[in-house]
C-alpha cells in the first residue's frame, strides 16, 4: 500500500508582510519549505509526495526536496482546491483505502515522534486519524462587539494540526461533497466530519506551531533549536 504526501503550499503568506511567501523564508539557514520537507522524510521516507505550488512560484528549489518520488502540482484558490487538484493526480495510481497525510507547509517543527505516532494509529483505524492538542487555555466567544459573549467549556476541546490523513477515496468524496454543498473546509477533518463521520484525534505536541505572523518565525526558530538540544542530549545518553 502506497503512502501519499500532499504538501499544500501555494499560499502568499499576505499576513507575514514579507517580500516573499512565508514559505520561502529563512529559518535556520534553510527555507522554511525545506525543514517542513526535511522533517516529513525523517519520518516517512517512502511516501510519494505531492508538492502543490502557485503556478506562478518563482521562488521554488527542488534542492529542497528530499523525496525520491514526488511532483509538483498546481495549487488552486483556495487549500480546499488545492488538496483537490492533489488528489486528481492520484486518480490513476492510488487505491481506494491508500492513506493521504496532508500537511501544512508552514509547520515545520512537527516532531518526528508525532509523525511516528500518528502513522502507527493507522495500522487499525477505518476512517483517518488528526494530529490534535488539547486546549489549556480559557477559551472566551465574542460576540458582534468584540466584547465576550461567554466563557466556553474546553473539555473536550482540541487545537487541530497537522498532519491529518485519511483513505484516499474517503477524503476525495468528502472534500467533492462539501464543495457541492458549500460546506465550509477549514481542513481535511471538517470535510469528513460533514459526512458524519469522526476521525481519531492523536495527540501532539503543542510546539507543531503554524508560521502565520511575523513574530511566529523567531518562535520557529527557538523550537527547533530547542528541539534539536533536546535530541543532542538523549542520543548522549544512549551513547552513555
Amino acid at each position: 500500500m502506497t503512502l501519499w504526501l500532499i504538501v499544500p503550499a501555494a499560499g502568499r503568506g499576505s499576513r507575514m508582510q514579507a517580500e516573499r511567501p512565508k514559505q520561502y523564508l529563512s529559518l535556520a539557514g534553510r527555507s522554511v519549505l525545506g525543514r517542513t520537507l526535511e522533517r516529513l522524510h525523517q519520518a516517512m521516507p517512502d511516501a510519494v509526495l505531492r508538492l502543490c505550488l502557485d503556478p506562478e512560484d518563482d521562488w521554488f528549489d527542488a534542492a529542497d526536496v528530499p523525496f525520491e518520488r514526488w511532483q509538483r502540482v498546481d495549487g488552486g484558490a483556495e487549500r480546499v482546491d488545492t488538496v483537490r487538484r492533489a488528489l486528481a493526480t492520484l486518480a490513476d495510481e492510488a487505491r481506494d483505502d491508500d492513506w493521504v497525510l496532508v500537511h501544512d507547509a508552514a509547520r515545520p517543527c512537527v516532531r518526528l515522534e508525532d509523525l511516528q505516532a500518528l502513522r502507527a494509529t493507522l495500522a487499525d483505524e477505518a476512517i483517518g486519524a488528526l494530529l490534535a492538542s488539547p486546549v489549556s487555555d480559557t477559551m472566551k466567544r465574542a460576540d458582534e462587539r468584540g466584547r465576550v459573549q461567554h466563557t466556553e467549556p474546553r473539555d473536550g476541546l482540541w487545537h487541530a494540526l497537522t498532519p491529518q490523513a485519511f483513505r484516499f477515496d474517503l477524503l476525495r468524496q468528502a472534500l467533492d461533497a462539501a464543495l457541492a454543498t458549500g460546506t465550509a473546509v477549514t481542513d481535511e477533518a471538517s470535510a469528513i466530519e460533514a459526512m458524519g463521520l469522526s476521525p481519531r484525534l492523536v495527540r501532539g505536541s503543542r510546539d507543531n506551531l503554524k508560521i502565520t505572523h511575523p513574530e511566529d518565525l523567531a518562535v520557529a526558530a527557538r523550537i527547533l533549536s530547542l528541539q534539536a538540544e533536546t535530541e543532542a542530549t538523549r542520543e548522549q545518553g544512549v551513547d552513555a
